[in-house]
């Protein structure tokens, strides 16, 4: 697999009634490949992996793939709290054709730094799959420090990092171990425009399910150089950052996903839908990125 850089999109996942959508999953696709961008999360945080059915993750999975038929990667969100779980997944994802894992510290049983580094060196040894590991302390209860993260980028087929934590420190600590076959991500739309003007490879992004054509040009002009044009568009990107923050994602996003006629609003429970007082500002962000519906709301019938 060639070296991810540029804008990545978590995707979200569109469900109708008690079944994925995925004729609205499928326009979701061709929207981002369209505005450019580079490669495709499925099954995800954003993706409401904690929400999916085993035969579910499989099945969009493979869609996934048939879709994008080899024109970006396609990685599958297989972390889980348990190495041996996540091998699994790993495994399934791999014989259905994904490109490469994207893998979570494990959440909730707070492992070692040790622990973590183990976890990941066996996911990596048996998975069959390349990996990328994730770090979200936020959602997780667990951080990977940047020095266990460069232990396990020594591994041959850990071939990148997704760091989720956004302070200066972290930014700088983790694009050290920037090299030609080991990808640094941000995991944080807010700040990575910061990170790649500081050396990143690209982002793995919420925000690009909404604004594809953007996220790819501020990648664009970040990885290039172009500090003017990266910062400006980061600017005019930051009222739609605020945005898909004001509640648990990824609520805030499939609400905008609908209103550009990909997929209904609702995500799974415990997750509801997204507060009507958040609307109209939804509505005027949208429109001020000249956003408008893809295709009518009623479509992604099955």
């Amino acid at each position: 697999m060639k070296k991810l850089v540029g804008s990545i999109c978590a995707l979200a996942t569109p469900f109708r009634g008690d079944a994925l959508d995925l004729a609205a999953f499928g326009a979701l696709i061709d929207y981002q490949l369209a505005g450019g961008t580079r490669a495709l999360v499925v099954a995800g945080s954003t993706g409401e992996a904690h929400a999916l059915s085993e035969a579910e993750f499989d099945r969009a999975l493979a869609f996934a793939l048939e879709r994008v038929a080899g024109r970006v990667p396609v990685l599958a969100g297989t972390g889980t709290a348990n190495t041996r779980k996540t091998i699994v997944a790993s495994r399934r994802a791999q014989a259905i054709g994904a490109d490469a894992a994207l893998v979570v510290t494990p959440y909730y049983v707070r492992p070692t730094q040790e622990g973590l580094f183990r976890h990941f060196s066996a996911i990596a040894d048996e998975a069959g799959l390349p990996v990328v590991l994730y770090n979200v302390p936020s959602r997780t209860g667990c951080d990977m420090l940047p020095e266990t993260a460069a232990r396990l980028a020594g591994h041959e087929r850990i071939v990148g990092l997704k760091e989720a934590r956004a302070d200066g420190e972290r930014i700088a600590a983790i694009v050290a171990l920037k090299r030609p076959d080991f990808a640094v991500l941000s995991g944080d739309d807010g700040t990575c425009a910061q990170a790649m003007l500081g050396g990143a490879d690209g982002v793995i992004s919420v925000a690009a399910n909404v604004a594809p054509a953007a996220m790819a040009a501020l990648c664009e002009a970040a990885l290039t150089g172009n500090v003017a044009r990266a910062r400006d568009l980061d600017k005019k990107l930051t009222e739609l950052y605020a945005l898909l923050g004001a509640e648990p994602n990824p609520i805030p996003v499939k609400w905008c996903l609908h209103e550009l006629g990909l997929g209904l609003p609702e995500p799974r429970l415990p997750l509801t839908g997204f507060s009507p007082v958040y609307h109209e500002r939804a509505r005027q962000v949208l429109g001020a990125l000249g956003l408008a519906a893809v295709q009518p709301r009623h479509s992604g019938v099955a």
